[in-house]
């Protein structure tokens, strides 16, 4: 028996997407072609890359080295700074029509809050801010705020103190306390939790006989790490009641939907967008159709399922 796709779009945390599928930041370059509607088939939301109050030359040497069902990377938040952001890339990202989310630093607290100031003058042209907690690629900020609940409540807390819009929260799945920093952020007002970024993990140059990163560490992302941050959605569901984005190697429709029964309300795919220019599609077509053969009106009703069982 033949059924027709169930209905994909859902609200997360202030945004109305019309799939569950999300860019996640850093993956997407600011090329105008890139940002028009014909070439984001599939894609619900986009996530802007990382954006700072000034601009970031990046971490030097090596930035990019692909292991095994998966990649390292040490980036370093790489970006031309806020103002830079609000002139040349804004009327970029704005080209797509579909809603997306500035990813923001985690600086100090005088830099986040002149950051969001900054933003504000543009606010009308804003959806969304996904604020960034959990960079393992930069040193003395980033995912340090997201490593303890009291850490992150008080980066929450300053954030929605300046911005009054949807918020997502990108969380680090170093934490050794993941529920509680899930429970923190949600306390001091996230609409939404990312769960969550890469995984720290470090290559070794056999040859020159020396890391391969001059940070020696990275972050691992790609199918490698699906099952860890699989791991963290079902945990963060359990914990909280806000909704929950999965990210963390999802490659497949199969990835995602187990990202939906675990208590995910939508995903973010990064490393697979750089095989397969066509997962978005591929992952929300699946997504209707298995909810379809479940006898299913919406595949919202697939949230949180596995949880049921």
């Amino acid at each position: 028996m033949t059924f027709l796709p169930a209905d994909v779009s859902v609200n997360v945390g202030g945004l109305c997407l019309g799939s569950p599928v999300v860019i996640a930041s850093g993956v997407w370059p600011y090329e105008p072609a890139l940002w028009e509607q014909g070439r984001l088939e599939g894609v619900g939301g986009l996530c802007t890359k990382a954006v700072s109050l000034d601009p970031r030359e990046g971490n030097r040497g090596v930035r990019v080295w692909e292991t095994p069902c998966g990649m390292l990377n040490s980036i370093g938040l790489q970006n031309s700074g806020v103002r830079s952001f609000l002139k040349d890339s804004l009327p970029i990202v704005r080209k797509s029509g579909l809603p997306f989310l500035v990813n923001l630093v985690m600086e100090s607290e005088r830099e986040v809050r002149e950051s969001l100031s900054i933003l504000r003058e543009a606010v009308e042209a804003i959806p969304a801010v996904e604020l960034n907690i959990s960079c393992p690629n930069v040193d003395g900020d980033g995912m340090a705020w997201g490593i303890s609940p009291e850490s992150t409540a008080k980066a929450v807390s300053i954030v929605r103190s300046e911005w009054s819009g949807p918020l997502w929260v990108k969380l680090t799945p170093q934490s050794p306390d993941f529920q509680g920093v899930a429970k923190a952020a949600e306390g001091e007002g996230a609409d939404a939790l990312v769960c969550g970024n890469t995984w720290l993990g470090m290559a070794m140059d056999v040859k020159k006989k020396r890391p391969v990163f001059q940070r020696v560490v990275a972050g691992l992302s790609g199918p490698a790490v699906f099952p860890l941050a699989l791991r963290t959605v079902w945990q963060a569901a359990g914990a909280v009641s806000i909704p929950i984005v999965g990210c963390g190697g999802v490659a497949s429709w199969e990835d995602a939907a187990a990202m939906v029964l675990a208590g995910a309300s939508a995903v973010e795919v990064g490393s697979g967008m750089f095989t397969d220019f066509d997962l978005p599609r591929k992952i929300t077509d699946g997504l209707a159709h298995f909810a379809a053969a479940e006898r299913m009106k919406s595949f919202r009703e697939l949230v949180g399922l596995g949880r049921k069982q």
